[in-house]
């Protein structure tokens, strides 16, 4: 299972995954130069490792997030979040026109829900969250 993990992130990385790397290393640097935004930017850079290579990985939600995290995720999504969600449906359009790049197009929408809430969640690896 690893070796197919490894080939899909590498096609991925092909295909879409260095994009939107870069869309989300440019909003976490952009974050950072703003020093009050500094912690977007540590999410932006978190989510940048985990859009760059995903299979094998998922999120789930942090069980200490809380207030905090919600009115940082309302924040996110006015100044970042709406535009890097905007950046996954317009990646995922041209996957959807070729047959191999279908299922990267659905693995790209399933990335929308935590380019607009990345706070109060965490990286694990699918073994993790699954026991395995």
């Amino acid at each position: 299972m690893k070796v197919i993990g490894f080939i899909l992130n590498v096609l991925w990385l092909v295909f879409c995954g260095i994009w939107m790397f870069i869309g989300y290393a440019i909003a976490g640097i952009i974050c950072c130069i703003l020093i009050i935004t500094i912690p977007f930017g540590i999410a932006s850079f978190r989510i940048a490792g985990y859009v760059l290579w995903p299979f094998g990985r998922t999120t789930v939600q942090r069980s200490d997030a809380g207030a905090p995290s919600l009115v940082g995720n309302v924040i996110w999504v006015i100044f970042a979040g709406i535009w890097l969600a905007i950046a996954h449906v317009v990646t995922s359009i041209p996957l959807f026109l070729s047959i191999i790049g279908i299922p990267f197009g659905w693995a790209n929408l399933k990335m929308i829900p935590i380019s607009l809430m990345p706070l109060g969640r965490e990286i694990v690896s699918t073994d993790e969250k699954f026991g395995g």
